[in-house]
């Protein structure tokens, strides 16, 4: 450990070479308009630049009237098949995860002897190697649960007998065995951590093969690993509306361009996981619930719903919670009129609600819906429409289901490996080629500081 005069020299040493970084690194907003170049691969009106075709899943926001595009309801396709008739579809107390997850990889829907098949194999390949949590999980355990999974998954390929096999058939089988264990990589790397750093009692339970993914999470989690029909049914819906989102999210993107080096499925998974924990991604669900708990500590009365616009406002003027401007779950990148995760998942949200006794909360959620997306309009000066999104609820369920926040992201990556693995094998299909961006060399080519 270095003593406090060296990591004060160390400070100012940083000080200084960050302006040194920022002087050579900036590049001036004009040059982009200049060269064409979307920053962020957005174009002016905000839509992803086309880098990929896929058929695995399909976003619609807008819709063309006479040659002009006009914001619509949302709606998210699954290979085919609208996500909300996927979800309806399923009996009441049918869990679905595994069922849907077969639709994304294989591209159509199982029959009952490819479901039962499809699922004995993964709940065959669910439990980790001998000693795994022992000499993996639980050793220099830490609060970023993200980067504990990611260490775990890429200790697997040493357990794997060929895991640089570029094969269909090996790829599929790595997918599928990542997709597995996943549950048990984030619950016990959270276990391991609770109990290392927050002095809490470590219990580690075995996944049960009579039980669905959501049921083994539920049975994980829990100390006395009991679980509602309600309760597992809403978190099964909340794995399925995470699954996939099409091909032009960050970590998916990741997922095709890393796959596309030739690289094995445990390096790309990595990868990918490395994309959904940075907060832009995966984390705005803690954000909203951040801000949940700033507005009741603000607010004499959630109920009152002046009161509360009165503090949004105050968001919205940077005057409140973390001085962004930015009423978190409000808006999307590319829904307008409204996310169909968002509606599908709302009444499942409130029948939780009202076995979890939080009906209060639920008042609170809905003002804001209510009046959010108006109020951020106009104090933007929007023309197109803003709507809730998925993740405004999420946090809230999972709260409700007594999940601990340092999971919330890593509970994201439970479902999204899904579509990771989807469009891996989609890649490996369909294209021989490197992704190869090209980038404009702006740069002096004769200093004047020689």
């Amino acid at each position: 450990m270095r003593d406090y005069k060296e990591m004060e020299i160390l400070d100012v040493y940083l000080n200084r070479q960050k302006d040194v970084c920022i002087r050579n690194d900036e590049i001036a907003p004009v040059l982009f308009k200049e060269y064409g170049v979307y920053h962020g691969l957005r174009d002016d009106e905000g839509q992803g630049v086309l880098t990929g075709l896929t058929n695995i899943s399909r976003i619609v926001s807008y819709k063309k009237e006479n040659g002009v595009r006009r914001p619509c309801e949302g709606q998210l396709w699954y290979r085919g098949y609208r996500v909300e008739d996927l979800i309806g579809d399923l009996g009441a107390d049918e869990m679905g995860f595994e069922k849907i997850a077969y639709l994304l990889l294989m591209g159509q829907m199982p029959s009952k002897e490819e479901e039962e098949e499809f699922t004995a194999l993964l709940t065959s390949l669910r439990p980790l190697p001998v000693n795994f949590v022992r000499d993996v999980v639980m050793k220099a355990p830490t609060q970023d649960i993200m980067n504990a999974m990611t260490k775990s998954i890429l200790t697997l390929a040493s357990h794997d007998k060929k895991p640089g096999d570029q094969s269909l058939e090996a790829s599929l089988l790595s997918s599928l065995q990542l997709i597995a264990q996943m549950p048990l990589l984030a619950v016990y790397s959270y276990n391991s951590y609770n109990y290392k750093r927050n002095d809490k009692t470590m219990f580690i339970h075995n996944p049960d093969p009579a039980l669905s993914a959501a049921e083994n999470i539920l049975r994980l989690l829990r100390v006395d690993s009991s679980f509602t029909p309600l309760e597992a049914k809403v978190l099964d819906t909340a794995l399925i509306l995470h699954m996939e989102h099409g091909g032009g999210n960050n970590s998916t993107f990741t997922t095709r361009v890393v796959t596309s080096t030739g690289s094995d499925t445990y390096a790309t998974i990595a990868a990918a996981m490395s994309s959904l924990k940075g907060p832009k991604h995966g984390g705005a669900n803690i954000k909203v619930m951040e801000m949940m708990e700033d507005i009741r500590s603000h607010v004499a009365d959630i109920n009152d719903e002046d009161q509360v616009c009165d503090y949004l406002a105050r968001i919205l003027d940077g005057q409140a919670f973390d001085g962004k401007g930015l009423i978190y779950g409000i808006g999307h990148a590319v829904y307008t009129v409204s996310d169909p995760r968002e509606r599908v998942f709302k009444k499942y949200v409130e029948q939780m609600a009202q076995e979890k006794d939080r009906m209060e909360d639920m008042r609170l959620y809905q003002i804001i819906e209510d009046h959010a997306p108006r109020m951020l309009m106009e104090k933007k000066g929007l023309q197109t429409p803003v709507c809730t999104n998925v993740d405004f609820y999420s946090g809230f369920v999972y709260d409700m289901l007594g999940i601990p926040r340092e999971l919330y992201t890593a509970f994201f990556a439970i479902a999204r490996i899904v579509g990771w693995s989807a469009h891996r094998i989609e890649e490996l299909i369909t294209s021989d080629k490197i992704i190869r961006p090209a980038y404009k060399s702006v740069m002096k080519e004769c200093r004047d500081d020689q």
